[in-house]
């Protein structure tokens, strides 16, 4: 069905991971490609002054670490931390890389939601390819 299939991972929130990447490897057509990204959010410039840059590397590499954890042993899952806020870091990268589906997962909204917007609804509403939602 799809070739290259993007599921956002949130590190914070983790809402149906293991959910999204069954319906993930349900949608992949033979010799296709699931990557799992999680997006960080840039650290401010007037903060980023006061942090060693070795801590910012190291929390990256916690991320990375997390995000592979959070994939419980999933294979063939390629994983990557993108960088910005994660809905615009989300279609941006799927843009960029020829992604025809995203698998995203989603808490029920609550009234927070319909002021903010949340993640999936910025993804569904920008997103190229297709956009599939995970409760």
């Amino acid at each position: 069905m799809y070739k290259k299939i993007l599921v956002p991972v949130a590190l914070d929130h983790r809402p149906n991971t293991a959910k999204a990447l069954e319906v993930a490897q349900k949608l992949l057509s033979e010799g296709g490609q699931i990557i799992a990204v999680h997006a960080m959010e840039p650290v401010p410039g007037y903060v980023a002054h006061y942090i060693p840059e070795d801590q910012i590397k190291a929390g990256q590499e916690a991320a990375k670490a997390a995000l592979v954890a959070e994939l419980g042993g999933v294979k063939g899952v390629k994983t990557e931390l993108i960088h910005g806020p994660a809905g615009a870091a989300i279609v941006e990268y799927a843009d960029n890389h020829d992604v025809d589906c995203i698998i995203v997962a989603s808490h029920k909204p609550g009234l927070q939601d319909y002021f903010l917007g949340s993640t999936a609804a910025r993804v569904v509403r920008h997103a190229k390819c297709a956009v599939h939602v995970v409760r």
